[in-house]
């Protein structure tokens, strides 16, 4: 731990992103009371299949503390919880996919839409996740189109025709034989990182898989 995280810590102590209370030990992405109650996804309930990928992982189904944490996360824009949050994506990538990957990337916000927020989750966890377990991550799409969000449509069909046609490979991006991972906070009907995994494909990408932190369909 650096000089500066040390200060940081003191300033600000690092609280659980599901309960907020204080964490006894700063190191530890959730503290001891949550663990137990969490409802994580394990063995094949983690993993799901989405078209264009070699399967989606998720450690956490997204019901009970975990909408809290992520709604805090993305609109209240408290970017600390994303490092905590990347740590259980971390372990969940290295549990099922201990061989690693050559790159991790993520579904990226339109221009508006990070003007408005002024962070992509996405990107902070990919970046985190990736510097836990030493990938290399890159911004390997963009988004070219505004979409409303995926959570205000119910049906699968209006979920695809929103985010058809509103990502593009990033210029000069070279995916050409690579294991490459893409990042999302939550998956719910797949669309979003189908269509990601479609141009990560078409980039040449030889096996995509996608890590989200929690899954929000098909838990039970």
């Amino acid at each position: 731990m650096s000089l500066r995280e040390k200060v940081l810590d003191l300033l600000f102590p690092p609280k659980c992103p599901f309960c907020r209370k204080i964490l006894d030990d700063p190191r530890a992405p959730v503290c001891p009371d949550c663990q137990p109650r969490l409802p994580w996804l394990e063995g094949k309930a983690g993993e799901r299949s989405i078209g264009f990928t070699d399967g989606c992982f998720s450690p956490l189904a997204y019901r009970d503390a975990v909408p809290g944490a992520v709604r805090r996360y993305k609109f209240s824009r408290v970017r600390a919880l994303g490092k905590p949050l990347a740590a259980l994506m971390a372990q969940c990538l290295s549990g099922r996919l201990p061989q690693g990957a050559d790159l991790i990337c993520w579904a990226p916000l339109s221009g508006k839409r990070l003007r408005k927020r002024g962070f992509d989750q996405a990107e902070l966890l990919a970046r985190e996740v990736g510097r836990l377990l030493s990938i290399p991550a890159a911004p390997a799409l963009k988004k070219t189109r505004n979409t409303g969000p995926q959570s205000e449509l119910e049906e699968e069909s209006a979920r695809q025709a929103n985010a058809r046609g509103a990502y593009t490979l990033a210029p000069g991006i070279d995916l050409t034989g690579k294991r490459v991972v893409l990042v999302d906070d939550v998956v719910t009907s797949g669309s979003t990182l189908r269509e990601c995994a479609a141009l990560l494909r078409r980039g040449g990408a030889a096996q995509v898989y996608c890590l989200t932190l929690a899954r929000a369909r098909g838990d039970r």
